[in-house]
């Protein structure tokens, strides 16, 4: 189904634009020249965009990848195709679609490349759009590419009340795991528990180490563990895993960045995985779009229901990267776009 979209020959719009490093208030929202698909590209009418915690990382200037100034932060938008660059068959312009991009997303018209543009199914709203691909890819990825989860295994996911989090929880509950969800505070479990984890451990009051070994029983452990957090949850994480665990490094929410000892992984020949969903954009754009399309299903099946707790207009991008950075959300912060 298709939806109308702006004028395609308008030669402005707004965008929220970054023209030095700093904190969310850095931001300003202007009036800036419309972008030109180049060869390869897609121009999207966007009327939602995801806000993820790479998005305050490349703000700051802490992010694996550095643009010039300006630029326009936000990397999946949700909206319609609005023109096509030089040699892109498709889709046609007004096909609703989600896209993925580097940067540009946080603007009234963003472009994307055109293998990593997937037309959205009609029942599905361009919010809950936005907030699939970055979370769940991530999740999808590190638990099915790098971990290789099995049915019956733990599973043991920390923030789990974040996007990723709470993306990996209920990855993890599809693929058959057992899953364990850490969180802070009773309220951000609560949200963790209706997305299906089966254990819960509120960091702010518990022992997590004793906690995951009294869970796991005699297999000594959890066989495989979610970490975007890093820091001290880490180093938990390695006592608490069992013989042979993968442990997916996701990334460091927590500030600190920890250094692994390598004789705990020698004696319990535990896996340590890096995973940064995003290179996959330049080393294997296919997979994504195949993995788009399972997600896709997957929510049709009723496996994954993405939870946004704020929709914000795009004139308040600086407030929703300030609630993802002070965890005053849970699960997606999603910005939009008035039509």
């Amino acid at each position: 189904m298709s939806a109308p979209g702006p004028d395609p020959e308008a030669r402005t719009m707004r965008a929220v634009v970054c023209r030095r490093r700093g904190d969310p208030d850095v931001l300003t929202l202007e009036t800036v020249a419309r972008p030109q698909p180049g060869p390869g590209q897609i121009r999207i009418a966007v009327h939602a965009a995801g806000v993820n915690f790479a998005d305050i990382l490349l703000i700051a200037g802490k992010y694996q990848e550095r643009p010039a100034f300006p630029f326009s932060p936000g990397m999946e938008a949700a909206g319609t195709v609005e023109a096509l660059g030089p040699g892109v068959a498709g889709p046609p312009p007004g096909t609703r679609v989600l896209a993925l991009s580097e940067t540009g997303a946080f603007a009234e018209a963003a472009l994307a490349p055109a293998e990593i543009v997937a037309p959205i199914p009609d029942e599905m709203d361009f919010v809950t759009a936005a907030a699939l691909l970055v979370t769940y890819g991530t999740a999808h990825g590190a638990l099915v590419w790098r971990a290789d989860l099995k049915p019956g295994e733990l599973l043991l996911v920390h923030g789990a009340a974040g996007g990723v989090g709470l993306a990996a929880v209920e990855v993890g509950k599809a693929l058959g795991a057992t899953v364990i969800a850490t969180a802070r505070g009773v309220g951000r479990l609560a949200v963790a528990h209706d997305h299906g984890a089966d254990f819960l451990i509120d960091t702010e009051t518990e022992d997590v180490r004793s906690r995951v070994k009294d869970i796991a029983g005699p297999r000594g452990g959890a066989d495989v563990v979610f970490d975007p957090v890093g820091g001290d949850m880490f180093d938990v994480s390695l006592r608490a895993a069992a013989w042979g665990a993968r442990l997916v490094v996701i990334g460091f929410a927590s500030g600190r960045i920890p250094q692994i000892p390598a004789n705990i992984l020698l004696v319990k020949n535990i896996s340590a995985i890096g995973f940064y969903w995003g290179s996959y954009r330049r080393h294997a754009p296919a997979m994504l779009r195949a993995q788009c399309e399972a997600l896709f299903a997957w929510h049709a099946a009723g496996k994954i229901r993405p939870h946004v707790s704020h929709a914000l207009p795009l004139e308040r991008a600086s407030e929703a990267l300030m609630l993802l950075k002070e965890r005053r959300s849970t699960g997606k912060v999603v910005l939009t776009v008035d039509r």
